[in-house]
């Protein structure tokens, strides 16, 4: 009897000692869940603060690239301008020497006889109109204005400028195509190689 009696206390014992073995293991594993949530947390609040910024980084830096982007361009239009400056100065000039070389011409082959100045001044007249640019010229100063006008805005004029781009294009081609003028012909190259590169970064306004 008394053999039965050790065995059970025996038993409870061990059944004692199993229980809270395993209620401290839940425990630990509780504790190592509540550990791995709270690592968890952390490292997705400190993710959300790294994105959070490095987005303000990429906007900051979108905001000073586009700052030198408007700078660069502001500057090409002012390059334009003096071109277009030159066009308009040099047009008037070119009729004189024009109207100079027709009358040497004209007194070489008379031969001292007198000049039909009426005639000079009709063939003046004639190549004037063939050679002039004073439509493309105040054209093209509206579009560069408007150009201006739109960068300085802030607003977003991607597309709408692309499209000025294209048709100061088109002014820049005209005058180059009526020029009889070498200063006037380069010129015109170099507005229509300015206008490409306006457009060019044009692209990259949003």
């Amino acid at each position: 009897m008394k053999s039965v009696f050790k065995i059970l206390l025996f038993a409870m014992a061990m059944t004692t000692f199993c229980v809270s073995a395993y209620a401290q293991k839940d425990n630990r594993q509780r504790m190592t869940r509540e550990q791995l949530a709270e690592t968890q947390a952390k490292y997705i609040v400190q993710e959300m603060a790294m994105n959070d910024t490095t987005a303000k980084k990429f906007v900051a830096s979108r905001e000073v690239e586009g700052a030198h982007l408007k700078e660069d361009l502001l500057g090409k239009l002012d390059y334009m301008t003096g071109l277009v400056d030159f066009i308009e100065e040099r047009s008037p000039v070119i009729l004189k020497e024009y109207r100079q070389k027709l009358e040497d011409k004209v007194k070489e082959l008379l031969n001292g006889t007198a000049i039909d100045e009426g005639r000079i001044a009709a063939e003046v007249v004639i190549y004037a109109d063939k050679i002039c640019v004073d439509e493309e010229t105040v054209r093209l100063r509206s579009h560069i204005e408007n150009t201006r006008q739109e960068l300085l805005s802030g607003e977003s004029v991607g597309r709408k400028l692309d499209f000025i781009a294209q048709e100061m294009n088109r002014e820049a081609n005209t005058i180059l195509s009526k020029s009889s003028d070498l200063a006037i012909s380069d010129k015109a190259i170099a507005l229509k190689t300015e206008i490409e590169k306006v457009r060019e970064q044009i692209q990259n306004i949003e």
